[in-house]
């Protein structure tokens, strides 16, 4: 599946593609979008830091190790990755979050972190920057 063209970001635009190299999102897309197919809602276009990655092999979620028989790379520093919603929050909370590209962060997020959570870590800035008021 590919996003719809309607599928939208956390600031109401059209939904970016996060990354290809690796290639990302739950469809292996390279798009974060949600659908039913994805409870985990790995809508959150992140930039992996070495702080990111390291809570998360400590949380049981190892982003670092290859797992080919998913087409999974394993992850770098610099690379962007669909990551799941509930997982950056934690990594929030445990003050290690990683950047996001809000245009391409679906807005499906908002539903768990909410939106100005989310801008102070943006590394993207709209053509409006009024567009990041909450």
């Amino acid at each position: 599946m590919s996003p719809s063209l309607d599928a939208r970001n956390v600031l109401g635009g059209p939904l970016e593609e996060c990354g290809q190299d690796p290639v990302t999102g739950f469809w292996r897309n390279g798009f974060c979008a949600a659908g039913p197919e994805d409870p985990g809602l790995h809508t959150v276009c992140a930039v992996m830091t070495a702080e990111f990655l390291d809570h998360q092999v400590g949380t049981g979620n190892d982003l670092v190790t290859p797992i080919p028989a998913y087409r999974f790379p394993g992850l770098r520093p610099g690379d962007r990755w669909c990551v799941v919603a509930l997982r950056w929050l934690d990594a929030f909370e445990a003050g290690c979050p990683a950047p996001v590209v809000l245009s391409a962060t679906h807005e499906s997020t908002t539903e768990v972190i909410p939106l100005y959570v989310l801008l102070p870590y943006a590394v993207d800035v709209p053509d409006d920057p009024r567009d990041l008021a909450p």
